[in-house]
């Protein structure tokens, strides 16, 4: 019981630092989204790398680093990664956050349907409705907005096809991303020495601290939810991970102040109602395997 309960907080906290750090990317956007990203990527490869080895994770670093086949499969899933997180902080700097909320919401039934189409796993009926549910709402917004919500859709692409890569390779969570971004961190650290630095070479000290913590950002909620994954069923999980995209959303509505037309409203209601059926689906399945 208690490990279920520190589970649960770990979750919660993961999902919701998620869910509000584009409020720290707002902080940044007098900083380029390229260039944010590579910082994220340098200071992040220190992060990683010191969490690792905190939580004795080295020799399981050191193992999979010698396994080439499984480098591999981690410069694919880094670079799904760099381009998820370069248009979520390009959305979030540029006033359409809403958007990227959108994205996150529709992942969960992008990475259902990745599954029966790469994996062929089986769709149940509760499924096949929220994806369609889902289908219906981004058609909705396509069609009233004029055209199609590329940002929402890449994101939740780009973050499906991530998960899809990862459950293919053997590796523990944290392990798996300290390689991923140091695949990363030598491009980025290529990219700002053509700029001669940067925005960092000039900046001020707040403005510094900020780039410096990118890294703590990215990693600490990730090994979170590495903790709560382990301690909680899936069912659970599944249900926290939408804190994220509706954190996102409150964000840029109420304090961002994104314009929330009724069209859009209307196609996140579609979504809405998809992930209230794909929720049900998986409490029913969690509860029969219990």
């Amino acid at each position: 019981m208690q490990s279920s309960r520190s589970g649960l907080l770990q979750g919660a906290l993961a999902y919701g630092l998620w869910g509000l750090v584009a409020a720290y990317w707002k902080l940044l956007a007098h900083v380029s989204p390229v260039e944010l990203i590579a910082h994220r990527a340098v200071w992040g490869l220190f992060t990683f790398v010191a969490i690792t080895f905190a939580l004795g994770q080295g020799p399981a670093l050191r193992v999979a680093l010698r396994d080439v086949r499984l480098v591999g499969v981690m410069f694919v899933s880094a670079s799904l990664l760099a381009v998820n997180w370069g248009v979520f902080v390009a959305a979030t700097v540029s006033g359409h956050l809403l958007d990227a909320s959108l994205g996150y919401f529709i992942n969960p039934l992008v990475s259902v349907a990745l599954g029966t189409l790469v994996l062929r796993e089986r769709l149940r009926r509760l499924q096949w409705i929220a994806i369609a549910l889902a289908t219906i709402g981004v058609v909705l917004l396509a069609w009233r907005v004029g055209h199609v919500p590329w940002i929402s859709l890449l994101l939740a692409v780009t973050f499906g096809l991530y998960g899809l890569v990862r459950k293919t390779a053997r590796v523990e969570a944290l392990v798996g991303s300290t390689i991923e971004t140091m695949l990363m961190a030598p491009v980025a650290a290529i990219y700002l020495g053509v700029l001669g630095g940067g925005v960092a070479a000039h900046t001020d000290a707040s403005t510094m601290t900020l780039l410096v913590g990118t890294g703590v950002i990215t990693a600490v909620p990730l090994v979170l939810f590495t903790s709560a994954a382990r301690a909680l069923p899936l069912s659970t999980v599944g249900f926290l991970q939408y804190l994220a995209p509706t954190g996102q959303f409150l964000l840029a509505v109420f304090a961002f102040g994104e314009p929330l037309a009724r069209d859009r409203l209307l196609a996140f209601v579609w979504i809405w109602v998809g992930l209230v059926v794909f929720s049900i689906d998986l409490a029913r399945v969690s509860r029969r395997s219990s």
